[in-house]
């Protein structure tokens, strides 16, 4: 888990040079990143959501692009289109945005239905089919989306089957005002973005992805996460649970987080620590219970703290 560790370590520092104040955040995405995952960033304007892409993909050395959605955006401007090269009498395929390693969808909840669909089959399967040819994506490949939680008008909420695709749902937050006030330093002179150089190789990321599957699970810590997805499913204030994607990302997540701590085993707090950041989207809390009060947040906080662990046959 050394290798892990120093890959980690330094990415993360280097992306604290642009992003301040927010390193439990950090380590989320990177938990995501070592995973494959995606990740949706639902804050305020102004939170960094953006220079956190940017600041991940410079550190690694990766392709990096930006898609600002809207509602006129097709969904060939997301994938690409083909084009007819008159003097070669055959068409040219022009690679859209996806076609990239990190690629941020921004505001992602103003883009139609349709275009948003283009996005599931490069999140899930890691490929784009246009005009009927299969084209394969690099690797690594993460999509980081974007939404403002806060303004709805004009928007097109994402589907129960987008949100699944999703790793993780975060929220990076207003910063403190020590650290906002050293932000002002920062930003002074020349933005720090603009001096960022790469400190490791991305594509190790798929090497290191493959050595998360070797930090072990005890048996009580699976059946731990089984019983707390089952929970989700059976609670009263819900009318959708987290699906069987949901507890694999919760499993695999967890492996990757004791990796970047150090450990090649998982300790029942990464699960807890894990579960609101990769349970809460994939819920939905029944309309009478929103009307009582009750947010998704809450619910997913009891269920934790009532889901009990046997650590009596923990081995």
């Amino acid at each position: 888990m050394q290798q892990i560790q120093e890959f980690v370590s330094k990415l993360i520092d280097n992306m604290e040079l642009v992003i301040i104040g927010k390193r439990d955040a950090l380590e989320l995405v990177v938990v995501a990143m070592l995973c494959e995952g995606h990740v949706l960033l639902e804050d305020v304007p102004g939170t960094g959501k953006t220079m956190l892409a940017r600041s991940a993909a410079v550190s690694m050395g990766i392709d990096f692009k930006r898609l600002q959605c809207t509602p006129d955006l097709l969904p060939n401007d997301v994938t690409g289109v083909s084009v007819y090269n008159q003097s070669q009498q055959s068409f040219d395929f022009i690679a859209g945005p996806a076609f990239t390693n990190v690629l941020l969808a921004d505001e992602i909840n103003r883009a139609t239905p349709r275009t948003q669909s283009a996005l599931l089959e490069c999140m899930g399967e890691r490929q784009i089919t246009v005009d009927g040819v299969t084209r394969v994506l690099n690797r690594p490949f993460l999509v980081i989306a974007t939404q403002n939680p806060l303004e709805y008008e004009g928007t097109f909420p994402l589907p129960e089957a987008q949100l699944d695709r999703f790793l993780m749902k975060l929220s990076l937050g207003y910063l403190d005002e020590a650290t906002e006030n050293r932000l002002l330093l920062n930003l002074g002179r020349e933005h720090p973005i603009e001096g960022l150089t790469p400190v490791v190789n991305g594509e190790n990321l798929l090497s290191l992805s493959q050595l998360i599957w070797d930090v072990f699970v005890d048996e009580t810590i699976r059946d731990y996460i089984i019983r707390l997805i089952f929970a989700t499913r059976n609670h009263k204030d819900l009318i959708l649970g987290a699906s069987p994607r949901g507890s694999h990302s919760l499993y695999r997540a967890s492996q990757a987080y004791a990796a970047i701590r150090g450990r090649d085993y998982v300790l029942p707090d990464d699960v807890k620590l894990l579960a609101p950041a990769i349970l809460s989207h994939r819920c939905i809390v029944h309309p009478e219970s929103v009307l009582r009060g009750k947010v998704i947040d809450d619910i997913i906080s009891e269920l934790i703290e009532g889901t009990e662990l046997d650590i009596g046959e923990l081995k």
